[in-house]
């Protein structure tokens, strides 16, 4: 098996992204539209079996003050391998993410892997506020996208 991570999305599967995402509990029935631009305006990181789509994880960023960690996710047969960390470990060395002031992200369930990179819980969550639609792929919100 050989490994690689590429910031190429020409490289990507964009299928393979889309089907997972399309099916999580943070984006559920992105429509495909939504996801191409949301691919196109951040900086991804396809993780590749050969030229398989493994693995994926995108950071929405100005590259000089911010980012948010987004879509990560190892497709479920290839989990437990520690596929997440050497994603992870590439995500955080990237060049365009060095010195930012400020990385931020949204997790139910992975806690643990993001803690071993320096993420912890905000401790004063009085300053952040948000505008949050939960349903608007699933049509419950009535905003066109």
């Amino acid at each position: 098996m050989t490994l690689r991570i590429t910031t190429d999305l020409n490289e990507m599967d964009f299928d393979v992204i889309h089907q997972f995402i399309t099916e999580s509990y943070w984006a559920k029935n992105i429509p495909k539209s939504v996801m191409r631009k949301a691919l196109e305006n951040s900086l991804c990181f396809g993780l590749m079996e050969n030229t398989k789509q493994i693995g994926f994880a995108r950071m929405i960023t100005d590259k000089a003050t911010f980012a948010y960690l987004a879509d990560v996710f190892v497709m479920p047969e290839h989990q437990g391998k520690g596929l997440s960390r050497l994603l992870m470990d590439e995500v955080i060395s990237h060049p365009d993410l060095k010195g930012l002031r400020r990385v931020m992200l949204a997790t139910r369930d992975a806690h643990g892997l993001y803690a071993k990179y320096g993420f912890e819980n905000i401790k004063d969550s009085s300053m952040l506020m948000q505008v949050l639609s939960p349903d608007v792929y699933t049509g419950s919100d009535q905003e066109d996208i």
